[in-house]
């Protein structure tokens, strides 16, 4: 079976979980929030998504940021284009510098947070001044979670394989404008 067979099969048979409709809504409410919380920030925030996941939320979001932003961003990744996570591996850096300066990290979703976690360690490595994160989906489930939490969280999903909207299934499937779940039947 190819590939394109293979993302067509699985997305005919996904579950929608959230609508593109919903999706923007929820966008709406986490510009809201972010720019209630980092309006009066003295400096332009640096906006840092984490690719590739991150890049179809930051791009949306920055759009409704009321206030000076910055655009750099890292990738990290866990799971390269694979369905579950292995060892943090660092593809890119941040190339300005983050010396006493305050980030908004931009994830597509907070799973189990080994990743987040070891971006924002590595942000404050960097003698950032303030580190922020933003997720679109918190996965609900019973495992254990890195000891730390997104402060701005969209929306949550229930513990199901899910994608679209940044999120991907071996690697396709980011581009989708809705959250699907694969269907395990």
């Amino acid at each position: 079976m190819t590939y394109y067979d293979q993302a067509k099969q699985i997305l005919d048979n996904a579950d929608l979980i959230y609508s593109a409709d919903q999706i923007q809504h929820t966008i709406d409410r986490l510009a809201q929030k972010i720019n209630n919380e980092l309006l009066n920030t003295p400096q332009p925030v640096i906006v840092l998504p984490v690719m590739n996941g991150g890049l179809v939320l930051s791009g949306q979001l920055i759009t409704r940021l009321n206030f000076p932003v910055e655009i750099d961003y890292l990738h990290a990744t866990r799971y390269r284009d694979k369905t579950s996570g292995s060892e943090l591996q660092w593809k890119a850096k941040p190339q300005q510098s983050l010396k006493n300066r305050t980030l908004l990290v931009v994830d597509d979703i907070f799973d189990e947070g080994h990743t987040l976690q070891a971006v924002l360690d590595f942000c404050e490595s960097e003698n950032a001044e303030k580190v922020y994160s933003a997720v679109l989906v918190e996965k609900v489930h019973p495992r254990p979670k890195a000891n730390i939490k997104s402060d701005f969280i969209g929306m949550k999903v229930e513990d199901r394989y899910v994608f679209g909207f940044g999120m991907d299934y071996k690697g396709y499937h980011r581009n989708l404008n809705a959250i699907y779940a694969v269907n395990e039947n």
